[in-house]
């Protein structure tokens, strides 16, 4: 059966954007292929081009303002998130036990620990030298937390599996003793320089399994890092495809560290989608022109959603229980976990019905707190209304996640729809 291109596209980006630093590096590339301009916040923003862009690190915020649209005009805002969490290299790695080299490792996010035992693991993010910063994605398999025989904890499936941070998901790399810089010089002869030059590092280690489509069908996808990419790939299609009025702006936002909270230079609780929005819109003489195209902005904070179970439907709230492939799911929460109101939901279904796409809504069951996400924090910080949605997903978290086939597409249309409507929350 032939892949649609909807579909081929996203397990492109999805294998291609193991970390952050790279989902980043292929949205850009998208970017710039289309005609997009890359703008750096430590230069005079004059004259600015219609269609560009800001990249830092894992974030990434691009918009596409038609030249006729008043500065003052409201911006049609979606954000998503570039990280997921992961095994990450600590600073000083080299360690050995009982005769296996090992490398030491800090978890990131509240990852699925067991989820990582037992796969063959790349290595991917950021290596810094003397001279030159240089992205690197290994996709061989270079390391593995092996986990424990059967044979040694009898009980293991009857107790679960219990898992040490510190102790027992350090990813085994070979065999013999190890000494301090082992690592850096093996790392150095991949990128081709010295080792005593290589300063620092942001790295991080991924399931080298491809995603894929699964199931007769074809129907659903599995692939590691859907949380959050799914949606990073779905505003860039949307604003890719958008035909903005003069009347709002396109834009979006793909921070990273949501999944440690996002306190960060380059996370929504940061400051660079407010810094962008002052630029943006103080090009005019006009002290009010910031806070006027506030309250005429909106946001979609896309995040992925959780499915209902088929193994454990009593974790889910009856009425609520979101299926894959069958649209945009809208996510509520009255305790402001997630961002959404009245206002803002009936928005976006709104936009899902000019896209001709349906729609679903999660509520959490009360015995069962849900997450957050960058909805809130957006909210908070820049006082625009906001709406949480998302694609349904199993296996969150998880080192390899499952979600429909046909849902991104379908929220891409309506993030599309989004883009152009200059109603707003009204």
């Amino acid at each position: 059966m032939p892949m649609p291109p909807s579909v081929s596209g996203l397990l492109n980006y999805l294998a291609a954007s193991p970390s952050p630093y790279h989902a980043v590096r292929e949205a850009t590339d998208r970017l710039d292929e289309a005609g997009w301009q890359r703008l750096r916040m430590g230069d005079s923003w004059v004259d600015l081009p219609h269609r560009a862009y800001v990249a830092s690190g894992g974030a990434l915020i691009a918009w596409n303002r038609p030249g006729a649209t008043p500065v003052s005009a409201g911006f049609r805002i979606v954000g998503a998130h570039t990280d997921s969490p992961n095994l990450r290299l600590k600073p000083r790695p080299d360690t050995a036990s009982m005769g296996w080299r090992q490398l030491a490792v800090e978890i990131y996010g509240g990852a699925l620990l067991n989820s990582w035992l037992d796969r063959d693991l790349g290595l991917s993010g950021r290596v810094v030298t003397r001279d030159d910063t240089y992205l690197v994605h290994l996709n061989d398999p270079i390391a593995r937390v092996p986990q424990l025989a059967i044979h040694l904890d009898r009980d293991v499936n009857e107790k679960g599996v219990q898992l040490d941070k510190q102790q027992h998901l350090t990813p085994i790399w070979g065999l013999g003793p190890t000494t301090e810089g082992d690592f850096s010089l093996w790392l150095s002869g991949h990128l081709g320089v010295r080792s005593a030059d290589i300063l620092s590092w942001d790295l991080m280690f991924h399931d080298i399994s491809a995603p894929a489509l699964l199931g007769p069908a074809q129907d659903l996808i599995a692939s590691a890092r859907l949380d959050n990419l799914v949606s990073c790939w779905c505003a860039l299609e949307a604003l890719l495809a958008a035909e903005p009025t003069d009347s709002v702006t396109p834009l979006v936002c793909l921070f990273d560290h949501e999944e440690v909270g996002s306190e960060s230079a380059t996370g929504a609780a940061g400051p660079l989608l407010y810094a962008v929005l002052e630029r943006l819109t103080r090009s005019e003489s006009e002290d009010a022109t910031f806070r006027r195209s506030m309250a005429a902005s909106v946001c979609v904070s896309s995040d992925m959603a959780h499915a209902v179970h088929p193994n454990y439907p009593e974790r889910h709230e009856p009425a609520h229980r979101p299926l894959p492939n069958a649209g945009p799911v809208i996510k509520v929460n009255a305790n402001q976990r997630y961002a959404t109101d009245a206002v803002t939901h009936a928005m976006f279904l709104r936009a899902c019905e000019t896209a001709g796409v349906p729609s679903q809504v999660f509520v959490s069951k009360n015995s069962m707190p849900c997450g957050s996400t960058i909805g809130p924090i957006t909210a908070t910080r820049l006082g625009i209304p906001t709406v949480d949605v998302g694609c349904a997903q199993l296996s969150m978290h998880s080192a390899r996640e499952l979600c429909g086939a046909t849902d991104p597409a379908m929220m891409s249309a309506a993030l599309g729809a989004f883009f152009v409507d200059a109603r707003g929350a009204v």
